[in-house]
């Protein structure tokens, strides 16, 4: 991609207003909170301390929209205390140049570095950077400044408690992800109907896990219908492909493909109705249809073999589905307490507090200190960046130098795509939002309660629309900032003049520091690609290994291997759309050859997941041949990982080796040798992609 049309796709895309549902209740309590902080403030200490309490509790309510899993009060209370050590520690150096400058790169390298540790961690430290230059500009001596620290604080402790005390849909973030999980799993179901190899997107069941992690306060607290229902969800996902796919259930046409077209149906249908009733906190209610299709008892008359084996365990985990999604109190109506659902005697995932989390974060970060991560060099640029953002505010003629640095810090991330993409919407936001307040204040002459509730509007409006699209908030937040300061009586004209140029040189800057010290994910890809190759490969083997050493179908080892395999996937994905938005020409990884190879280990992915649903029994009849297999998957993936990092194309002797020992004794199995050869066709799809890449390239 040209770097014109990066920049009008970027451009594009950081000016779009996406339609969301918007949550008018929780933008409502967070407003209620600003307005609380505000309007003590203003009556007991007057305009400056108002609008630094404001800065706490404006950014405390912020991180409290974060899609993050933990509570929001720790979010609120996290915010609100690190934002007011930064604004201390930047009034008690602000008065020496020198020193400020000092700790605004340490402080603006170390938010950089907190990307390591997610998106949440990283957004909360570079608005504390950002806010930190506003409000040192406030404070008069030592003691003010502290005050001030202590009221950010206080902020932040009434958006806590208004999260305490106003609940709005407690765990619906975890309602969500897991309805999205099994809503996710009905929709392949349906799929399966039509395409017996449809691919299935995982994330949906990795954001499910992700959120069934929990502090030891929370995991006191979460509702019954939230265990459980993912594992199972996880278990159905490769019966509904077993049953489907052709090569291990029934042929394309005829009586037993209509039943498995039937059950399937029936299926998606169960699944919906367990993930509305999950999301809802409502009895499930089950379609009479779906139930009665489900407990035919044609099915063991027109099914045999592997397929009446995943009908029978559909319809065993489906039905664990639904008990498990039934809410409950103590005891549901059938006497079964909570603690004998599906699940519940699984150990629940763990989430750290966050004392426990401080050393996780700080070995995160020491992780990227390395010459090739994007995290090291986002961290060096947003630092640079700031700085010279500072720098170039001091000497310019303009008031309110703070407003470049600030800009840059709050719209640069480590991708190209989001760093560009919100320097334009922060511009063009800025600028309708600086226009609008300006035109009110000239003609309302708002005095300064009037002025402290239009701050409020604001705040309420940007959190109303701020999942809709960047530049959609940041009209609202200009306009909050100019009614906020506007409160001390800051002219109006000046304001606009500076707050949009420096705001044009804040986002300038950005993007040039990004174009002049990248971190691009193009020619990462192969790397990507590499990993993923190699993680797929370890599942699969790993679930071979299973034959030859039956462990059931919970083997640990397995679980590990998939989870492995769809973190790799994942990473392979972004990376792919990131570098699909970059101004840089391919480097041996054609466009055709990344959709080409994407496709290969999917499917061998799929192929190994069949393997997974006919796990042999715990103490079943070993297949010996199954270990050789497994080892020479293993051996070949690696060597082919190797080979897609050094530009070469990978071949699979080992695995085809094999392959042509079983040619006259194949092992005593309805799939393992099927199996074996689905995944040699998928590894030399891969070969082929890369192949012609290469070729591509050279001519």
């Amino acid at each position: 991609m040209s770097w014109l049309r990066a920049l009008r796709e970027t451009a594009r895309s950081g000016l779009t207003v996406e339609r969301r549902r918007l949550a008018p209740v929780i933008a409502a309590r967070a407003a209620l909170g600003l307005a609380l902080v505000v309007g003590f403030s203003l009556a007991v200490f007057g305009p400056a301390v108002a609008a630094a309490s404001a800065f706490g509790a404006f950014q405390a309510a912020i991180a409290t929209f974060q899609r993050s899993w933990r509570p929001r009060p720790t979010l609120a209370l996290a915010s609100g205390a690190s934002l007011a050590v930064s604004t201390f520690l930047g009034y008690l150096t602000v008065s020496h140049d020198a020193l400020f400058l000092a700790l605004l790169l340490l402080w603006t390298f170390l938010s950089g570095l907190a990307w390591a540790a997610g998106p949440t961690v990283g957004i909360i430290a570079s608005s504390n950077v950002a806010i930190m230059l506003v409000t040192v500009t406030l404070p008069t001596s030592v003691a003010t400044a502290a005050g001030h620290a202590v009221m950010i604080f206080a902020g932040g402790v009434v958006q806590a408690a208004l999260v305490v005390l106003l609940p709005v849909r407690p765990w619906g973030a975890q309602r969500d992800a897991l309805a999205d999980a099994l809503a996710a799993e009905a929709d392949y179901a349906r799929r399966l109907r039509h395409d017996p190899v449809a691919p299935f997107d995982p994330v949906p069941l990795m954001t499910a896990r992700s959120a069934a992690a929990v502090t030891p306060g929370q995991a006191r607290r979460r509702p019954s219908e939230l265990h459980g229902a993912r594992g199972l969800a996880e278990r159905i996902r490769p019966v509904l492909a077993s049953l489907a796919d052709p090569a291990v259930g029934v042929p394309e046409d005829g009586p037993a493909r209509a039943r498995v077209r039937e059950l399937l149906a029936s299926a998606a249908s169960v699944l919906d109705a367990a993930a509305h009733a999950i999301r809802h906190g409502e009895p499930v209610t089950l379609p009479p249809p779906a139930v009665a299709a489900l407990r035919t008892p044609d099915t063991g008359a027109i099914l045999h073999g592997p397929s009446r084996r995943a009908a029978l365990r559909l319809v065993a985990l489906l039905g664990d589905v639904v008990e498990t999604a039934e809410p409950r109190t103590e005891t549901s109506g059938r006497g079964a307490t909570a603690r004998e659902l599906p699940g519940h005697g699984a150990t629940a995932r763990e989430r750290p507090t966050l004392v426990r989390l401080t050393p996780i974060v700080v070995a995160k970060a020491r992780a990227e200190l390395r010459r090739d991560s994007p995290i090291l060099r986002h961290a060096i640029r947003v630092s640079a960046v700031t700085a010279a953002g500072y720098l170039l505010g001091a000497v310019l003629p303009f008031g309110h130098g703070y407003w470049a640095p600030m800009t840059s810090v709050m719209v640069m991330r480590p991708d190209f795509s989001q760093t560009y993409a919100r320097s334009v919407a922060r511009f063009g936001g800025t600028l309708v939002g600086v226009a609008l307040a300006t035109a009110v204040v000239q003609s309302a002459h708002p005095d300064l309660y009037l002025s402290a509730g239009l701050a409020v509007l604001c705040a309420f409006a940007m959190y109303l629309l701020m999942r809709t699209g960047y530049a959609a908030g940041q009209v609202f937040v200009a306009a909050y900032v100019v009614f906020l300061l506007g409160m001390e009586g800051v002219g109006v004209t000046q304001t606009v003049r500076d707050r949009v140029m420096l705001t044009l040189i804040g986002g300038l800057l950005a993007m040039l520091a990004y174009a002049l010290y990248p971190a691009w994910e193009t020619p990462l890809l192969r790397g990507r690609l590499a990993d993923w190759l190699a993680s797929v490969g370890r599942y699969a083997a790993a679930v071979t290994a299973r034959y030859a050493d039956p462990a059931g179908p919970g083997s640990p080892d397995v679980r590990e291997a998939l989870l492995n395999t769809r973190a790799a996937r994942v990473a392979w994905q972004e990376a792919v759309e990131r570098a699909t938005h970059e101004p840089v020409r391919h480097r041996g990884l054609s466009h055709a050859a990344t959709e080409q190879a994407d496709h290969a280990l999917a499917e061998f992915g799929r192929v190994a997941m069949l393997m997974e649903a006919h796990l042999p029994e715990r103490g079943a009849e070993p297949v010996s041949a199954a270990a050789t297999l497994a080892e020479s998957l293993r051996r070949a993936t690696e060597r082919g990982a190797k080979d897609v990092r050094e530009r070469k194309a990978p071949g699979w002797d080992d695995l085809r080796e094999t392959l042509d020992a079983w040619s006259d004794d194949p092992p005593d199995h309805f799939l393992l040798h099927k199996g074996a050869v689905l995944l040699l066709e998928a590894l030399d799809e891969v070969t082929t992609a890369l192949t012609d890449s290469t070729r591509a390239r050279a001519r």
